[in-house]
């Protein structure tokens, strides 16, 4: 052609297709006959977070295209454009001899009704009486959007006298728009709600979708006074039920449940209206299984249509509840449910009708001809009982005088390094395991050896028990345990504060008193013993459930950011987040602080920093809360900064099986059958933390470094702020031994654990954030343990009931579980008699000399005493505990019957031989950094050989230590196929390189 062809014309433009024209073409442009026009046009959709997920011609969002023309056509189209979008053309002429192009011309189409809002951008987020949607804009935008519009009604009920809405009601909200709350709805309701976009060209189609509201518990008519109660006999009362008022959903159910209080809390509970119950439980049910409530009875909706009178414990059942009679001597409280089931959700609410008291026992009126003998017996039982409290006392002044002569030693291998006082440590260690060995051995005599060395309840108390309650043991305070905690805190080797004048943070009461360290192993043998009161009746003492407001945990924008709805935050010792300024609402995080210090207080700054070292007298030196959700990683971080908390203890792992998993075996087998166990897992905790560095809102977290160990793994990091000049550094401390049922089976690890936070947490950080998955179970158990151990150190005494009792205060129901209650016991007990036994690489020359120093005076070394110490402490498997390797199966695969296996510790064989089982007589073992590093096994047996090979192919080892001797001239291998190699290294020096067949 001879020239460029001029721009284009624009004719026509449209949302979608443009009109061009372009001037005569004669042959004074062409020079040819034959020639063709072609229009090229590309174009780039508007940036939009939707709109970029367009998948166009090509990643970028780009698209571009060449279209054929007819120069003799009347009208020239280029069509399929999208909506609002700057489209560029350009002409190009091309005759045999080349081409000319125009230059570009630039248009923007059109906008179109926007495309619907997609189901999977609309989220509901439902309550009883509200629903709030959530929604993005259409992907399809197709223009400026200016406006939404919701449309809503109700289409269903659950509940019949519900008022459905006709016709629709209609929400206009600004562009800008994406959430919106819809309240004053009807609970139980089916509201359909159509949402959809517009632009200046009117609205795009409508996104329909249909969400219920929560159906509400019914609504139970309060009572006046005393009205509910008719009628009391010695095993019955009367009480009377009134209808109650269905909300969403028809009431499904009553139900009358009885509560048994126990003695000492009856009258602090008689006017407290307790939970309501969520699970049924019959009367055999809570006998067998020791829980205080039970359902008396379940009766229909039909058979309470009107007030009425029932009478609980008149021996009759009801829809398959027994309504057992109550015992007189005990006291209950009665309480009344109205129960609404819809589906799978179920919403009850209780009331608290009334408290039976227990009754006495009617007076019996002697017999005046049984009087004189009634008086001889009186006389003879007054006699034999004045005769036994002077033998009692004579025995008590005995024992007080003999036990004056020892007692436990704190942190025993401290003192090792104490010259002038090796003797008396060893004296005492020798006396101590010498009281161990015969509290083992003696359990059941415990009683009638020392009937006045455990406590007494106060004279009020004792004078006002019934006949038949237990005598609640508890330990004689010693007037004189100052002098004791000083004489312990001289065989430590590390400084200590002496706190002369100082109180206990707080108050122990006369019915649980503080122990005396001392006193402590004899504490818990006779409460695992004893036939009345022990561990399951003290902790059934501690007020179960909620016991302080938690308003700010229950508002409807909070309840996401809690794990769980029963294990929420106290409003009174909650921590408050300093609230975001986009929303007000953002102070709420599912934490509580610790403080069981009252008000500690130091004469000199220098006392403070060493006082707030302990954490049973720092204030608030621990916050409990739970292992985060996916919502709440950014407050979580929020108040680790606002908290200046250098140090987080994680005492349970992201996925958990639900089964115990602390022992190497089922540690390394849970790895194993992972895939297997895979529909079981329980999310436990939401992976808070990253593996190289991540941006959580306005705070950056770097990974440093991790130091695994067997049982508990170290990762520190690096927190920072957006506009804040400052990097901290935050430890976390993660815990991976115990298992989510049940308790960890030995608690060395977790003492080492806890020695090793306390160290690291520097002396003026801020509190330690402690969370397990529910924040209640493990973390109580880990700050209970970590107080007393300050306790005991610093005074001399625990006082473990009253420190769970306090922590119960500040958060809901720490120290879940029975189990968990024992295993704080065994191991504050444990860290008394064994104490740290670890010893610096540097002073291990000096140190061992020191331990195998022969005493003149007792004959013996300190290393000999700390192993007697060590095979006392360790108890030794029952027939129970290694249940597998006593199968008769096993029997011949045993070399010795009283070396065997437990079945926690078991390496099962994967490998399939024949008609062999998958026991071997072997057990697995922690490394210092490894869990299961190691098997231990016993010399095969001929028939065990294929065994032993099973296993080491099966567990993937490289390196068998034998370490006894062995006749090489009857050694035979069978060498047929190698796969694997093995290095063989013995204690005669011999060392081969195999291949196992």
């Amino acid at each position: 052609p001879m020239r460029t062809p001029k721009s284009l014309k624009i004719a026509e433009t449209q949302a979608r297709f443009i009109a061009v024209d372009w001037e005569s073409l004669g042959y004074n442009i062409t020079r040819c006959h034959t020639f063709n026009v072609t229009i090229c046009y590309s174009y780039q959709r508007a940036a939009t977070n939707q709109s970029s997920r367009l998948s166009l011609a090509n990643q970028s969002g780009r698209a571009s295209g060449c279209l054929e023309m007819d120069p003799k056509a009347p009208r020239h189209v280029v069509g399929d454009l999208p909506p609002n979008t700057n489209v560029s053309l350009k002409m190009i002429l091309t005759n045999p001899e080349g081409r000319k192009e125009s230059d570009e011309t630039i248009i923007q189409t059109q906008e179109d009704v926007p495309g619907p809002v997609p189901g999977e951008f609309v989220r509901a987020t439902p309550s009883e009486d509200k629903i709030t949607l959530q929604w993005k804009e259409p992907l399809e935008p197709n223009g400026v959007i200016t406006q939404y519009e919701i449309s809503y009604s109700g289409v269903q009920s659950f509940d019949p006298s519900v008022v459905l809405l006709r016709p629709p009601l209609l929400v206009s909200l600004p562009w800008n728009s994406s959430v919106h709350s819809f309240t004053q709805l009807q609970p139980g309701t089916t509201y359909q709600f159509q949402i959809r976009a517009s632009t200046s060209k009117g609205f795009g189609l409508p996104s329909t979708l249909n969400v219920t509201t929560n159906i509400s518990a019914p609504t139970l008519e309060e009572y006046e006074g005393s009205e509910a109660s008719l009628n009391e006999t010695a095993s019955t009362i009367t009480v009377l039920l009134k209808p109650a008022q269905a909300k969403g959903a028809p009431v499904s159910a009553y139900q009358i449940v009885v509560r048994e209080l126990s003695p000492h809390r009856a009258r602090r509970e008689a006017g407290v209206a307790g939970e309501c119950f969520r699970e049924p439980v019959s009367f055999q049910n809570a006998a067998s299984t020791g829980l205080p409530f039970y359902f008396a009875a379940e009766l229909p909706p039909r058979n309470l249509q009107e007030p009425m009178a029932f009478t609980v414990g008149d021996n009759k059942t009801y829809q398959g509840f027994w309504n057992a009679p109550l015992a007189p001597r005990k006291n209950y409280n009665i309480y009344f449910q109205a129960v609404s089931r819809v589906e799978k959700e179920s919403k009850t609410q209780c009331l608290k009708l009334a408290f039976k008291g227990a009754t006495e026992e009617p007076e019996v009126v002697p017999d005046p001809a049984k009087q004189t003998d009634q008086v001889v017996k009186i006389a003879g039982i007054s006699s034999a009982v004045l005769v036994f409290i002077v033998l009692v006392l004579l025995a008590f002044l005995l024992l007080k005088k003999r036990r004056s002569y020892y007692s436990y030693s704190y942190y025993l291998k401290l003192a090792k390094k104490r010259k002038d006082a090796i003797g008396t440590t060893r004296q005492e260690m020798t006396h101590m395991v010498n009281s161990m060995d015969r509290s083992y051995a003696e359990q059941n005599t415990l009683h009638a050896e020392e009937p006045l060395s455990v406590g007494f309840m106060d004279t009020h108390t004792f004078s006002n028990r019934l006949p038949n309650e237990p005598l609640v043991p508890t330990a004689v305070l010693d007037e004189n345990h100052t002098a004791a905690a000083a004489e312990n805190s001289r065989l430590l080797d590390i400084p200590r504060y002496h706190c002369e004048g100082t109180e206990s943070p707080y108050q122990t009461g006369q019915l649980h008193p503080a122990i005396r360290v001392a006193d402590l192993l004899q504490h818990i043998n006779l409460m695992k013993t004893s036939d009345s009161y022990g561990f399951k009746e003290e902790y059934e003492s501690f007020f179960e459930g909620q016991s302080a407001s938690w308003d700010a945990a229950k508002k409807e924008q909070n309840r996401t950011k809690n794990r769980y709805g029963n294990i929420i935050a106290y409003d009174h010792s909650r921590v408050i987040l300093q609230p975001m300024e986009d929303d007000p609402s953002s102070d709420y995080i599912n934490a509580n602080y610790i403080d069981v210090s009252g008000d500690a207080a130091s004469s000199s700054i220098g006392e403070r920093i060493w006082l707030y070292r302990d954490g049973y007298q720092r204030p608030s030196h621990y916050i409990a809360t739970q292992g985060p959700v996916h919502e709440t990683v950014y407050d979580f971080w929020r108040m680790i900064w606002q908290e200046q908390s250098a140090c987080i203890v994680m005492v349970t792992n992201l996925v958990e099986v639900g089964r115990a998993t602390s022992a190497p075996a089922q540690r390394l087998q849970s790895v194993i059958m992972s895939q297997i166990l895979q529909q079981g897992d329980q999310v436990k905790c939401y992976k808070y933390w990253p593996d190289d560095a991540e941006v959580y809102g306005d705070f950056k977290v770097t990974f440093v470094e991790v130091e695994p160990l067997a049982e508990y793994v170290v990762r520190t990091f690096t927190l920072e702020r957006r506009g804040f000049n400052e990097v901290r550094e935050v430890k976390q401390f993660h815990f991976t031994g115990w298992p989510d049922h049940g308790v960890p089976y030995h608690a060395t690890g977790l003492l080492s654990f806890i020695r090793r936070v306390k160290i690291s947490n520097p002396p003026t950080a801020g509190p330690i954030v402690v969370h397990c998955s529910a924040g209640a179970g493990r973390t109580g158990c880990y700050i209970v343990i970590d107080i007393m151990l300050d306790m005991a150190e610093r005074e001399g005494v625990v006082d473990i009931y009253n420190c769970v009792k306090a922590l119960r205060s500040r958060r809901i129901n720490m120290v879940q579980t029975e189990e968990q209650y024992i295993f704080i016991h065994d191991a504050i007990l444990e860290a008394c008699l064994c104490g740290e036994t670890a010893i610096p690489v540097c002073e291990f020359k000096a140190a061992y000399y020191d331990m195998i120093r022969i005493d003149s005076q007792s004959n013996s070394s300190h290393l000999k005493d700390e192993f007697q110490t060590l095979n006392s402490v360790t108890p030794q498997p029952q027939p129970e505990d290694c249940s597998i390797a006593l199968l008769p199966r096993n029997h011949e695969k045993n070399r010795f019957m009283d070396n065997l296996p437990p079945d926690r510790c078991l390496p099962f064989l994967i490998t399939i031989d024949g008609e062999s089982s998958n026991y071997i007589n072997a057990a697995l073992m922690d490394s210092y950094r490894q869990p299961a590093a190691f098997i231990v096994t016993q010399h095969p047996l001929p028939n065990t050989v294929k065994d032993f090979w099973r296993l080491v192919y099966d567990y993937g080892c490289t390196s068998i230590v034998m370490l006894n001797e062995i006749d090489l001239a009857q050694v035979k291998l069978n060498i047929t196929s190698t796969f694997h190699k093995i290095s063989i290294f013995t204690d005669t020096n011999f060392s081969c390189t195999i291949h196992v067949s």
